[in-house]
This record gives C-alpha cells, structure tokens and sequence, in this order.
C-alpha cells in the first residue's frame, strides 16, 4: 500500500484543486497543537457518496461545537467532495472532509485563527480482514473509557476525541486481538474504537447501547432502520460488561467497518448467526441501491 502522502492526483484544498503531494500546513498549526479538528468519514460505492448529506451536517455540527466556523456552505462542501471523487475516479472508496484552525495564533486562546478545509479520496476496501468480515472478529475490552458528557463535545467528529481510540486499538493488535470495546464512564458498554456495537438475544431482539457519551453513528441509524424494516425489534439500553454472556450475537456499526460480525469480545464468545449477515446483505443492496435505480 502507498503512504497516504505519497500518493498522487489531486485534494480539494480551501476551494482548489491542489497536487496530493503539495498539499500542506503549518507545523505551527492551532489544529495540530490543541486538537481543534474536525473531520467525517464517508463511503464510496460504485462511484457515489453513501448519506453525503447527512456526513456533510454532522460535519458543520462538529465544528460549530468546537466553536468554529466552516468558510464554505454545506451545498458547496457537497459538490466538493462530489468534484474530487470524480477527479480522483474513486468508485469504491473512501472520503475524507477535514477543518482545523490554522496557525495565526499558538496558544490556548485561537478566535483569530483561519479554518482550513480539505478533502482527499481513494480507494479502500474492506475495513478489516474479508475473512474475518465472515468469521467474525475479536475484541478486547480497553482500560480507557469514554469520557463523561460533560466533559467533552462527544456528539462529534472531533480529533481529540480519538486519541484513546489509537491507544486502545494499538493495545488491542499487540495482544493479537482485531478492536477494541471501549465502557463508558459509568462502566457500561459502549462501542468499539471506531465503530457502535449491537447484540443478539436468545430471543431474536438486538441490543445497543445508548449513544449518550459517544458517537450516534450515521450507519448505526440505517442498521436500525434495516433491522426495524424485517420487524427485529432494536432496544437501546445501558448495557453492563457482566450482561455479555447472555447474547448469542454481536456485531459493529461504521462507515468504514459496515456492518462486521464480532465473534469474541475478551471471554465472551458469540455466534456469526444468519440474522447478522442478512442485515449485512440488506445494508449492501442499500448502499449501491441509489446507483443501481
């Protein structure tokens, strides 16, 4: 695989079309230094953006919770990350919208900093292993938690937010392991490093935690809708650690994970059952249902 800066084509760099490798910032950067960034994470399939708009408002909610403003409207940020798939010739990929502070001021205070915006694109396939996408993956269960709500602007897609997501996944793979779950504050589950998490019961239902210290992902809404369509009733809940051993099923929510089996989460083991890999099958006849139609 090509280093990501050593790649070639073009990024939409604060309204231009800008050579990969000339893309650059500041090592002065305000975004860099103090986390103030912001970003999404978003799905090409055969040549079209999964849920554009929806990536595109929750990108603008992020930065206005972080207390900054995007230079640009969300119809123009659209049409870019449109123009640069085309550009880029991307047809089963990856988008990535970035926005940070730039580097007028280096302190904590940053009201007179430019925003910067970016959008880059390629090809990628599976988030994990294929063959662990049939046999399911294994998880660990991480020594950092969530913060509590009123301590971070969790409802975003904010960098800061994922530095403890880099170390638990790191951990994760050192102890041979594919993920992370990651508690919340008070314990509970609450999703792995990068995506949400659902479970099966004996009884056909499925479980997922609430989203009230993380991230209530874009595909874990879809899944649910999915799941609500074939009549599986979903149940959002607090779920504790010690409840694990009472579902059958497990599975991950995300943009880049989709939808992944999970078969082992520390020593609890779970079925890759038929109703995960159909809701797997329904969300990718509705990923390139817009543009087979």
């Amino acid at each position: 695989m090509i280093d990501l800066d050593k790649r070639t084509g073009k990024i939409w760099y604060n309204n231009e079309l800008v050579d990969w490798q000339d893309v650059k910032l500041h090592v002065l950067s305000h975004g860099l230094h103090y986390a103030s960034c912001v970003f999404e994470g978003e799905r090409v399939y055969d040549g079209t953006i999964f849920k554009l708009e929806e990536h595109t408002s929750r990108f603008f909610h992020s930065a206005k919770r972080m207390g900054f403003e995007i230079p640009y409207s969300e119809k123009e940020i659209n049409t870019a990350c449109n123009k640069i798939v085309s550009v880029q010739n991307v047809q089963n990929g990856y988008v990535r919208p970035v926005a940070w502070r730039g580097s007028e001021m280096m302190a904590i205070s940053a009201q007179h900093t430019k925003i910067h915006v970016a959008i880059a694109t390629w090809e990628l396939g599976s988030y994990f292993d294929p063959k662990l996408k049939v046999e399911g993956i294994k998880l660990n269960i991480s020594k950092w938690r969530r913060p509590a709500p009123n301590t971070i602007p969790w409802d975003t897609k904010a960098s800061g937010l994922y530095m403890i997501c880099t170390l638990s996944k790191h951990e994760a793979e050192q102890q041979g392991y594919s993920d992370s779950l990651m508690l919340d504050y008070q314990g509970n589950v609450a999703e792995a490093t990068g995506a949400n998490i659902f479970f099966k019961d004996g009884n056909g239902n499925l479980h997922t935690p609430t989203p009230d210290s993380f991230l209530d992902g874009i595909t874990r809404r879809t899944v649910i809708e999915i799941a609500k369509s074939k009549k599986i009733k979903v149940i959002e809940r607090k779920i504790s650690p010690e409840e694990l051993s009472k579902f059958v099923g497990c599975f991950l929510t995300g943009t880049a994970a989709e939808v992944t089996p999970v078969s082992c989460i520390d020593k609890f083991q779970f079925k890759v059952c038929n109703t995960i890999l159909d809701l797997n099958e329904s969300y990718q006849v509705l990923v390139r249902k817009k543009k087979a139609a």
